[in-house]
């Protein structure tokens, strides 16, 4: 993967990237961006990730928990997460040795309302 930043969906002003799948089409740079994201989640080790941070009590995880969980070396777990930052999925906080990891419930948020389908598509479905 390059290592260009990834655009963080939804920061244009307005607070969305785009509709949900099922009510327009997505224009080539809309695509561009979301894809860029599928991609950061396209990975088992990274959406494994994903999950692990997703899901601890209290909404953050320091890496030293997250990196035994995993037949990698600390280097490969890192790349990983900066990956997901550079997706604007996840943001991080040194606090000393440890660096601790959080999901952005906004990014989360956009992305389901993107795959969510209006109830008048699945009656009609």
């Amino acid at each position: 993967m390059s290592k260009q930043e990834l655009k963080i969906l939804g920061q244009d002003g307005d607070g969305a990237c785009c509709g949900a799948l099922a009510t327009a089409p997505l224009d080539e740079e809309q695509a561009a961006d979301l894809a860029k994201v599928f991609k950061a989640l396209g990975d088992p080790v990274r959406l494994r990730l994903m999950s692990m941070i997703a899901s601890r009590e209290g909404g953050e995880v320091c890496v030293c928990e997250l990196t035994p969980a995993f037949d990698l070396s600390q280097p490969t777990i890192s790349h990983h997460l900066k990956l997901l930052r550079q997706a604007g999925l996840i943001d991080c906080e040194r606090r000393g040795t440890w660096v601790y990891y959080w999901v952005l419930p906004t990014a989360l948020d956009r992305l389901a309302g993107f795959l969510a389908v209006p109830q008048a598509a699945k009656a009609s479905a």
